[in-house]
């Protein structure tokens, strides 16, 4: 039996309220078409003035279950700045952790991942410069979330946006026991265009995970700047083949634009054993 799976893509802008009505949107939309697990973007629920989101973080994590509930869908939420780190101790020197949550059909918080690979790139656009340590501390620990779905249990690694460079990263999430591996970004318009779509077909590939990328797209106005995100929501299978695509940047008057793809166990498993490059490891 397989599992309906969407990718979300987002444009969101500074105002939560007005991108969390956008999201609640898209996730009851994707239920209405049978998704059964949702994945968002990487800062769904705002881009820019991380500080401002982080304060409200535990109130918004729990808007987000109670979407999952209501929808009847497992969440992956995208990312959100957490203040805290996982043991509940304070992230010092004003920065917070970017981190993803992943929410069961009941609205129960099942797992927390916190990004390790910081973005840290000198890039030909508005911003040029990006340093994502200057506001947020690196994680340190792998997640692999078991979900149990109609009657299945799909194990889904968690990556964040930068994390999707590293093919060590994959390989060790499908070593640790992933089906599929999520990965909400924000990649910026000029290294979206020239890596989004082989990195994603690179990590399915050396994981032989499906891989979901969630992207923000379009235009982001944060005061008086403007970023330009690539959008491009897709979805791989464990051969590397893209199996859907948003193929645009923008998002519709809707605010959101949409991914489906069917997760099979089966076929995936069939892959596996036809070519089982985990037995053949040796480094």
């Amino acid at each position: 039996m397989s599992i309906r799976i969407a990718s979300i893509q987002l444009n969101s802008q500074t105002d939560i309220e007005q991108n969390l009505t956008i999201i609640e949107k898209a996730i009851n939309h994707a239920a209405n078409e049978g998704a059964r697990l949702v994945v968002l973007p990487e800062n769904a629920c705002l881009m820019g003035r991380q500080s401002e989101l982080a304060a409200r973080f535990d109130e918004v994590a729990q808007r987000l279950g109670k979407m999952a509930k209501s929808a009847k869908v497992h969440l992956m939420a995208g990312t959100l700045p957490c203040p805290t780190r996982p043991d509940g101790t304070p992230v010092p020197n004003e920065r917070s952790r970017q981190t993803s949550l992943v929410f069961d059909d009941t609205g129960e918080q099942i797992a927390r991942y916190d990004k390790i690979h910081l973005f840290r790139a000198t890039v030909n656009d508005s911003t040029g410069n990006y340093d994502e340590s200057k506001t947020f501390e690196a994680g340190d620990t792998l997640v692999v979330a078991p979900l149990h779905i109609d009657g299945q249990v799909v194990r889904l690694g968690l990556m964040i946006c930068f994390d999707v460079r590293f093919a060590t990263l994959a390989q060790r999430l499908r070593q640790m026991g992933a089906d599929i591996i999520s990965v909400p970004a924000a990649f910026t318009h000029r290294t979206g265009q020239a890596h989004w779509q082989m990195l994603l077909q690179a990590r399915a590939l050396d994981s032989q995970c499906m891989v979901i990328g969630s992207t923000q797209g379009g235009t982001h106005h944060i005061g008086s700047r403007t970023r330009q995100t690539w959008g491009h929501a897709m979805i791989v299978n464990a051969t590397g083949e893209i199996v859907a695509s948003t193929e645009r940047t923008e998002c519709s008057q809707m605010g959101f634009e949409m991914v489906m793809a069917d997760f099979d166990t089966k076929a995936q498993k069939q892959i596996r054993e036809n070519m089982p490059i985990f037995e053949c490891f040796r480094i």
